[in-house]
């Protein structure tokens, strides 16, 4: 594997701020294909211990985090180490295969009477079961571009999160797998997969969510595999086309031979394939509300609360 730093284009990314054109009936076959397969992909521990680097930077230690999508986001190890004293949510979509528990220690264990032991700080949550305004940290590794409308996906988080709580996510940007777009486009295929958002659109969709100092980054990585077959299977493991305008029909036996060879024509001199990744990062914190002036104005009281806190802290 090795790292890129050029800058990626924008080829494939959606329009604007619009909702993705996404198959949902193709996307949600797509995930309950990811979910059933036991594991995570492997980019998606390595992005995860890539974004942990980055934690560092963020004075708050949550005390409560939601894991979103924990189990393809592979974040256990990275989030634990970070955080040994945190209590941490695994949150699964609704209809998602249950999380494993992890074993209780035995009545007899000494860290059992230590209190606060890793296991029973870690809870397996359904999304809808979800209580809005408690997480310090939302960590979302590799979520967003499975999202057909990001926005809504953005609007869940920012609920989730408590006042001054910080997200911080992941996803595939429209840099990524440049060579296979090009391959498909010389032969006249439809796209091989949906369009990713641009980074630039998506620290817009963060503002424009409620979200407060986004700031975002990218890198473009490349890995590489010995030959056609393997790169194919890797492949299959991080998803699938959702794109609408993709090939309806099956594939046959003829086409992936065809498409076996066309990668295989593109290995370099050792033998061994390449394919670009964009990997986008973002953070942002949830500010305290505001209230709008108006000759009458109305206000939660947990929403006064809040800005009550945030002018004590101002002050300070």
């Amino acid at each position: 594997m090795v790292d890129d730093e050029r800058e990626p284009p924008g080829a494939g990314a959606p329009p604007g701020n619009a909702p993705r054109r996404l198959d949902p009936v193709a996307l949600r076959r797509l995930r309950q294909r990811l979910w059933r397969a036991g594991r995570a992909p492997w980019l998606h521990g390595e992005v995860a211990r890539r974004m942990a680097e980055r934690l560092p930077v963020i004075k708050l230690r949550p005390a409560l985090i939601v894991d979103w999508w924990a189990r393809l986001g592979d974040s256990a190890e990275w989030l634990d180490a970070a955080y040994p004293q945190a209590r941490r949510l695994a949150l699964e979509p609704d209809g998602a295969p249950a999380l494993p528990r992890e074993p209780r220690p035995a009545w007899w264990s000494p860290g059992r009477w230590r209190g606060g032991t890793r296991a029973a700080r870690i809870e397996a949550v359904a999304q809808s079961l979800l209580t809005d305004g408690q997480a310090d940290l939302v960590w979302a590794n590799m979520v967003l571009h499975g999202a057909d409308d990001p926005a809504a996906t953005m609007r869940s988080w920012l609920r989730a999160l408590a006042v001054d709580g910080f997200l911080m996510f992941s996803t595939l940007g429209p840099g990524s797998l440049p060579q296979l777009r090009a391959l498909y486009a010389e032969r006249g295929w439809p796209p091989p997969h949906a369009p990713f958002v641009d980074m630039h659109d998506l620290g817009d969709l963060l503002v424009a969510t409620g979200f407060a100092d986004p700031v975002m980054d990218q890198e473009t990585i490349t890995l590489t595999w010995p030959d056609a077959d393997a790169l194919l299977a890797e492949l299959r493991t991080l998803g699938g086309n959702a794109d609408p305008d993709r090939f309806r029909g099956l594939r046959t036996p003829r086409w992936r031979s065809e498409l076996h060879d066309a990668l295989q024509r593109r290995a370099d001199a050792t033998g061994r394939i390449a394919l670009d990744f964009e990997l986008v990062y973002g953070h942002a914190f949830k500010p305290p509300p505001r209230a709008r002036v108006a000759a009458q104005t109305t206000l939660a009281l947990e929403d006064l609360r809040a800005m009550a806190r945030a002018g004590r802290r101002g002050g300070a």
